[in-house]
């Protein structure tokens, strides 16, 4: 079976370099540290040397070393050679990727990685560094693990779907972001590695739990889950009820936090794909309700009541002015031709709604591939 693993990446490759022997790099590992969590750009140019100078002798050691010296160097490396019993070979037509924070360090202890895992032949190999995490703050951090979740959704359904096993290898990182991945991977992932210490090291993986979410607690509040997820900021009147662990405050308004996301994810196939939602500034026409009935496919319904549920936010923030809907590039809001005031939006490609303007909102009329409803709008 081919597999995906995606290794969380550290920089203890990085830093191990340093030679401490050295008087003139005695303060190197304090420099490295104090700047842990800067980005390329806010990383001074002392320090961008420091780590330039550190990554040559990195991609220099292990290129001429023992398997047993490369998995000593690094803790990344070190899992993905016990997941292929230190046979690399076995892996050219798995997917490797690298989860990285977003830093110098961490983008260029994953370079490392990544041009070391091509050398070998293991040439579908990538990074990944959510927008903005680090461990600066806890704002940052759980701004860069939403993003991280927004990434695993979008990207691992469709490899099971394509009979990938998928591999979480937390070998290396930082605690904090292997604690959030140990929770997150039983759901996305098959199997979770981690590698005992010391010489000869013995992999532990941890198979999947058979965990899946009651939907009977979630489904009274798909409505207002699918909103948030949307984008939507609601009062705190309207997620009563809301399992407090899927919410958080920004702003004086609730949006859903990082475990939130993670549940709505595992549901909301199941219940966006059931009977339509009732949006606020939206009216479903008969017509467009037959139409939605006749699809039976989930994941059609799935991205339709997504759409939708996009466009009543949109609406409600701009007090139903549809202009702020011809300015969201993938709604490719716009008005038919010489058919009155018969407008029409974007689901997906090839895929149209027919709707009218009235009073602030919209009254939608047909929903189905763009040739049909374009004919009969």
């Amino acid at each position: 079976m081919r597999q995906v693993i995606i290794s969380t990446i550290g920089t203890s490759l990085l830093t191990n370099q340093i030679n401490r022997a050295n008087p003139d790099e005695k303060d190197w590992y304090s420099r490295l540290r104090d700047t842990a969590n800067l980005n390329e750009e806010k990383t001074p140019e002392d320090v961008r040397q420091i780590i330039a100078i550190l990554k040559k002798r990195a991609d220099e050691q292990l290129s001429g070393a023992k398997i047993s010296q490369i998995r000593r160097a690094s803790a990344e490396l070190n899992g993905i050679y016990g997941i292929y019993q230190d046979n690399l070979s076995q892996g050219k037509e798995d997917i490797h990727f690298l989860v990285a924070t977003d830093t110098a360090q961490g983008k260029t202890t994953a370079k490392i990685v990544e041009d070391f895992l091509r050398k070998q032949g293991l040439n579908n190999t990538s990074t990944f560094a959510p927008t903005g995490l680090s461990t600066a703050s806890t704002e940052a951090f759980s701004l860069g693990i939403d993003a991280l979740i927004v990434w695993l959704e979008d990207t691992i359904p469709q490899l099971k779907r394509d009979k990938y096993k998928i591999y979480f290898n937390l070998v290396g990182s930082f605690k904090s972001l292997q604690g959030y991945l140990n929770t997150i991977g039983m759901f996305y992932a098959d199997e979770i590695i981690y590698i005992f210490e010391g010489e000869k090291s013995d992999l532990i993986t941890i198979p999947r739990l058979p965990i899946a979410v009651d939907v009977s607690l979630i489904k009274p509040y798909a409505r207002q889950l699918a909103l948030l997820d949307a984008g939507a900021g609601l009062s705190a009147s309207e997620t009563v009820g809301i399992p407090e662990a899927m919410l958080a405050e920004i702003d004086e308004k609730m949006t859903l936090s990082t475990w939130g996301q993670l549940i709505w994810n595992q549901c909301k196939d199941d219940l966006l794909s059931e009977d339509l939602l009732s949006f606020f500034n939206l009216e479903y026409q008969d017509s467009f309700e037959a139409d939605y009935k006749k699809v039976k496919e989930k994941q059609p319904r799935v991205k339709l009541q997504e759409t939708l549920a996009k466009i009543s936010y949109l609406l409600e923030d701009s007090d139903g002015d549809t202009a702020i809907l011809k300015k969201h590039g993938g709604l490719q809001y716009d008005k038919y031709t010489n058919m009155g005031n018969i407008d029409h939006f974007r689901v997906t490609q090839g895929v149209r709604v027919s709707c009218r303007s009235s009073q602030g909102k919209l009254i939608l009329y047909r929903y189905g591939k763009e040739e049909e409803v374009n004919k009969n709008p």
